[in-house]
């Protein structure tokens, strides 16, 4: 398995992949431009890179084979994530390897905001003694609005309590526990943190709702003389608003990591303004973060590719190994379900719902499960370029809805899962699925409704057919006529003299002359033949 590294990563994530055997490590000198990247990716199956590297589409469908990209970083921006997960690509990143570094840097901004020391530097540097000029205020007693309380945004929440300083976070996804255990004042709404904060330091991602949203309606609502501090995303700052707030004495001072625009050009305003402290994106340069970053890609792409095991992705749900063992018997079942449903149901479904019955219920994750089940259905669809990763996308893009339910009804067996498929909020087929013994054994047990027992393998005739004396004789000698070898059978009814679903797993596939003699018997209908 080739593995391109496209940026400068540390070295020792570079050996844990290079000790493997199953991988071939190509390291690049140096960042190479789109046109020059594109026969490099012919053949990789994982590439790494930081900011530099731009993964775009042209790139992604230049690489059939590719199955990972790991970004050494928190941020995605330079990889395309909707081509990759179209192409079943799954993009991971570190976002735990530059925690400490940027929350160390965004604190270090604001006792600059409040000191100015890299003011006063320069003004020493250029022989100059006014300490006037310089005087600050103390962190003791002030206020800090928090922006974002994930990873970074608590760490520097948690070196502001120890300063001395009342802490307010906003973040819609906190829970009021989460922020009391950090000594946090949780704030539901924003206009109380912009009014009460004395500084402001911001740690959410770009978003629809987070992009420019400290904008001059913004900075209008804040307290007089604000301090504020950007280590997240340039993004979420309006410039001109800022330049604006500067000047009107709005904002007292800035301090910036990250820009809309990287690097920051040179004739940009901001660098020309006093009351601005600028950083070029230094949140993750650190000697320990770096190293960390570069472990924890190295670990993440090797654990994907070795085992399956899903860590921090972007576009695919987290699955440590413990829980893909737990899951990966349904995996199967699942994806045997949804062949075979893929098969049986009629076109232009649009809802499939699953139940989780039994020991299936106490799954951690069921979207594996999920996944497989819409992986065998789709399958039947000749979707090109299906994988578990764009499953879901695809399916929604073909008008499916899915719904999953974990349900603690009593059930026959000690693991259900249950298949539902709908057209027009109509019911139009459906089958459950467990496990005879042990895991690595599935059985398909009902269909239509009907108690049966496939086999999930090979070729599979189903047939409903009135409930007959001499039904098997007759299925059996018409087969073997033919020369089709009967592997299993299975005859479930509904009532004696009823209808009965008879299910037989055949050696080969019969002859359409089979199938057509068969349909042609006035007491049988729905002859089906499936592969699985």
């Amino acid at each position: 398995m080739k593995i391109l590294v496209c940026d400068p990563v540390s070295p020792k994530g570079i050996a844990v992949l290079q000790q493997r055997p199953e991988f071939e490590v190509v390291v690049l000198p140096k960042r190479l431009p789109e046109a020059e990247l594109l026969p490099m990716v012919k053949d990789v199956m994982a590439m790494v890179v930081r900011s530099e590297t731009k993964v775009t589409r042209k790139v992604i469908e230049a690489a059939p084979q590719l199955r990972v990209v790991g970004r050494a970083g928190v941020g995605v921006d330079n990889v395309d994530v909707a081509a990759a997960t179209e192409h079943g690509v799954v993009v991971m990143n570190t976002p735990g390897g530059n925690t400490i570094s940027t929350a160390e840097l965004s604190f270090a901004m604001i006792l600059n905001l409040a000191r100015k020391v890299p003011q006063a530097s320069a003004s020493m540097s250029a022989g100059q003694w006014d300490r006037k000029q310089f005087q600050g205020i103390e962190l003791t007693g002030k206020t800090l609005g928090v922006l974002g309380l994930g990873r970074i945004g608590s760490e520097v929440a948690r070196r502001a309590v120890a300063f001395g300083m009342r802490v307010l976070g906003y973040d819609p996804f906190v829970t009021e526990a989460r922020a009391q255990a950090l000594g946090i004042e949780l704030v539901k709404d924003l206009d109380n943190v912009y009014r009460d904060a004395d500084f402001i330091t911001v740690h959410m991602p770009v978003t629809e709702q987070t992009r420019g949203m400290l904008n001059a309606v913004a900075f209008a609502k804040m307290k007089p003389k604000v301090r504020l501090v950007n280590c997240a995303r340039g993004e979420v700052l309006v410039e001109n608003d800022l330049l604006a707030a500067l000047d009107s004495g709005k904002v007292a001072a800035a301090a910036l990591d990250v820009y809309a625009a990287e690097p920051l050009p040179a004739d940009h305003p901001f660098r020309r303004h006093p009351a601005i402290t600028l950083t070029p994106h230094l949140g993750a340069s650190t000697v320990e973060a770096q190293e960390k970053c570069g472990l924890e890609v190295a670990e993440v792409i090797a654990a994907y590719l070795l085992t399956g095991e899903v860590r921090n992705a972007v576009n695919l749900p987290y699955l440590d190994a413990k829980t893909y063992e737990q899951v990966k018997p349904y995996l199967v079942l699942g994806e045997k379900l949804g062949r075979l449903l893929g098969q049986l149901a009629p076109a232009q479904v649009d809802r499939l719902y699953l139940t989780f019955g039994g020991k299936a219920q106490e799954l951690p994750n069921t979207d594996p499960v999920t996944r497989a089940v819409l992986l065998g259905f789709l399958s039947c669809a000749a979707v090109k370029e299906l994988n578990n990763v764009n499953v879901r996308k695809i399916a929604a893009t073909l008008g499916i809805t899915v719904e999953e339910k974990r349900s603690n009804e009593p059930v026959t067996f000690n693991e259900w899962l249950h298949v539902q498929v709908f057209r027009n909020g109509q019911k139009v087929i459906s089958a459950g699925g467990t496990f005879f013994g042990s895991p690595d054994n599935p059985r398909i047990v009902r269909v239509f409704s009907q108690p049966t027992e496939i086999v999930p393998e090979g070729v599979v005739l189903l047939l409903s057919n009135k409930d007959r004396p001499g039904m098997v004789g007759y299925l059996g000698t018409l087969l073997a006529r033919h020369k089709v070898n009967i592997a299993s059978m299975n005859l479930g009814r509904d009532t004696v003299g009823g209808r009965a679903l008879t299910v037989l797993n055949l050696d080969s596939v019969p002859p359409q002359e089979v199938l057509d003699e068969i349909q042609n018997d006035p007491d049988i209908s729905n002859v089906k033949v499936v592969k699985l």
